[in-house]
């Protein structure tokens, strides 16, 4: 049903997919904002100066009660302590560390065993992931979830920086808006329910990016959001074109780690600061980045523990992200294994933002981003490898064996062999005596969510020895 539906929105001419976006767009503002939204954005922002002690007492209140009903309310896990009991385990729920990690392919195929007793999914908002692996989850969220996450994304991602939802955005994501295969104008969408410039992320190619930039001109767009990459593929475009009007109030970014070279080209592109935020369609945890450019986490949406080798690893110290989410306890996700590693600070370190929100010391981005080295080592940070003025317009790191890594880049015409051997030098500085190949493209190919990932491990997961 969903591809007929799509099949005939491609066939419609621009001006009425733009029609077709705006309802979308009205049906989407109805359920994520109401009349008592205004006050849940002042709540949120009285909260941020809570002192840790009050954050602590308020998470372990919420925990207690979302586990609570997830055990004796919830299909899933309902069956699962009976299971235990049966078993003659007498672990008690109330205890997170009694409970086991939960994959996303549990999820994946029984989604509606993880929603209460008491709620009718016919009457909740049904939200799909985009589904990195190509197999997106099911998930279901209450009107109040709804309004009470979207109160938070305005006081803690727009207020922070700035601007509202009331102001006009473009957002470059993976939406199929426009066909795959069209190359001629429009790329976008314009979406007056959400005052929204929905921009394609599938046709970021040298010769289209004129368009983008004359679209984002002519609606007046106040902000950005998206994925790095294609921020990061905008901003090249600007600044070859020596486009000057393009001042933005500010740049946010999702759904991939932000690296400092993207960070430093986007910002001088739109003459704006920029800003990182972190989180997951399953809302089990969000971060976003404050001035002092700093990942305060959101204690109102989740729980986070830092896993390594099965064990919760102290603060400061990074490993897998778990996370046990507080907000949605109609559809609650318990010790949910996020695929994603990271850290966090101590949280008695004060920020000079001023708020006492916990804060994430880094998110290195998929436990498949992490590549391994012949003699046990771990390596996941390659934004330093592109930084600079190379010559490329994009460029992906792929490991396939313990010896040898692929990197494909799409080169400008000023690309020379002196940019591909700082590329080579770079990638055997961080991986030690490694073959690296180099391969030229004509563009770094996108999932299908529009995503392109920087640093992809294919190696079996039992030839991986660091592990």
């Amino acid at each position: 049903m969903r591809d007929a539906f799509l099949k005939a929105y491609h066939s419609l001419p621009g001006p009425l997919r733009s029609v077709a976006a705006s309802m979308r767009g009205l049906y989407l503002r109805s359920w994520r904002y109401g009349p008592e939204t205004d006050r849940l954005v002042e709540e949120a922002l009285d909260r941020e100066t809570w002192t840790p002690d009050r954050w602590k007492t308020w998470q372990e209140e919420r925990r207690a009660y979302v586990l609570h009903r997830a055990a004796t309310e919830v299909p899933y896990y309902r069956q699962q302590w009976a299971a235990r009991r049966r078993g003659g385990d007498k672990a008690s729920w109330e205890y997170l560390e009694n409970w086991p990690i939960l994959e996303k392919e549990s999820v994946r195929e029984t989604p509606r065993a993880f929603v209460a007793d008491d709620c009718d999914v016919r009457k909740m908002f049904h939200e799909h992931t985009s589904g990195t692996t190509g197999k997106p989850l099911s998930l279901w969220w209450s009107r109040k979830t709804v309004r009470e996450w979207y109160a938070l994304n305005e006081a803690r991602t727009l207020y922070w920086t700035g601007v509202s939802r009331r102001d006009r955005w473009a957002m470059v994501a993976g939406q199929l808006v426009t066909p795959v295969s069209q190359r001629q104008p429009p790329f976008w969408v314009w979406n007056q329910g959400l005052n929204q410039l929905y921009m394609s992320s599938y046709h970021l190619a040298p010769d289209l990016m004129g368009s983008y930039l004359d679209a984002i001109s002519h609606y007046r767009v106040t902000y950005l959001y998206g994925y790095p990459s294609s921020l990061y593929a905008l901003a090249q475009a600007v600044l070859e074109s020596d486009t000057k009007d393009l001042r933005m109030a500010v740049v946010l970014t999702s759904a991939e780690p932000l690296y400092d070279y993207q960070r430093t080209v986007i910002g001088e592109a739109f003459n704006c600061p920029v800003r990182e935020t972190y989180g997951m369609a399953e809302i089990v945890t969000m971060a976003s980045e404050c001035i002092a450019g700093r990942l305060h986490v959101w204690p109102e949406v989740g729980w986070v523990e830092v896993i390594q080798d099965g064990q919760s690893i102290p603060h400061g110290a990074s490993g897998e992200l778990v996370c046990t989410g507080l907000l949605n306890a109609d559809m609650p996700l318990i010790r949910y294994r996020t695929g994603d590693r990271g850290g966090l600070i101590d949280s008695s370190e004060s920020c000079q933002c001023g708020r006492t929100l916990p804060v994430l010391g880094s998110v290195e981005g998929r436990i498949g981003d992490v590549l391994y080295t012949k003699d046990g080592r771990r390596v996941s940070r390659f934004g330093a490898v592109f930084s600079g003025d190379l010559a490329i317009r994009e460029a992906q790191i792929i490991q396939e064996t313990l010896d040898c890594v692929r990197v494909n880049f799409v080169p400008t015409s000023a690309f020379t062999s002196c940019d591909e051997q700082v590329i080579m030098q770079r990638v055997k500085e961080r991986m030690g005596d490694i073959e690296v190949v180099m391969q030229p493209m004509t563009e770094i190919p996108r999932g299908t969510n529009g995503k392109f990932r920087i640093v992809i491990c294919r190696i079996p997961q039992e030839d991986r020895r660091a592990e």
